[in-house]
């Protein structure tokens, strides 16, 4: 994790977070998606969620090697603490703690953002994504079977959410 360093994310990073999401497309591991996204498409898709949910990118020497965001759960006024969660790292980079601090970090600025609650949904063979929302306090709360259809084949997703209790208890 030496030499990492986390930040928010910036319209500049759009083209390196729609390289990174585009290699998550073409392996298959972690999304439904088959259409790459242009750095436009994230360009527009931070400006959406600007300053109501997180987004965070791994830097290693300039380098844009990972990013986790958030967005709206739905679009009801009753779902808007609620942040839907995605996290990908550079090939190059997996396993060597980038998602671990990239997760770290928007856990923390959810909770900056007053959300209270981060949820995914996770590919049940994607152990190492399951593993890391463990260990950051999520819970796997269920399953939805044959989801969608990938490459012709039904998949299952696990879901993981994971409260932000300082921000329920503001609430109270």
């Amino acid at each position: 994790m030496e030499g990492i360093h986390i930040r928010d994310a910036t319209l500049d990073d759009a083209a390196a977070i729609a390289e990174i999401y585009n290699q998550g497309v073409e392996d298959r591991i972690a999304t439904f998606e088959t259409e790459l996204r242009s750095p436009e498409e994230q360009e527009a898709w931070l400006r959406s969620i600007a300053r109501r949910y997180p987004a965070v990118v791994a830097e290693s020497n300039g380098e844009i090697i990972g990013w986790a965001g958030a967005g709206p759960y739905g679009n009801r006024e009753f779902y808007r603490g609620i942040g839907e969660f995605s996290m990908y790292v550079h090939r190059d980079w997996k396993r060597l703690g980038a998602g671990d601090l990239l997760l770290a970090n928007l856990i923390s600025e959810a909770e900056r953002l007053e959300l209270w609650k981060l949820l995914s949904r996770i590919f049940p063979f994607n152990e190492a994504s399951r593993a890391l929302c463990r260990k950051h306090g999520f819970r796997e709360v269920g399953m939805y079977e044959k989801h969608a259809r990938l490459d012709g084949r039904w998949l299952d997703v696990v879901i993981v959410e994971r409260l932000i209790s300082l921000n329920l208890s503001l609430m109270s």
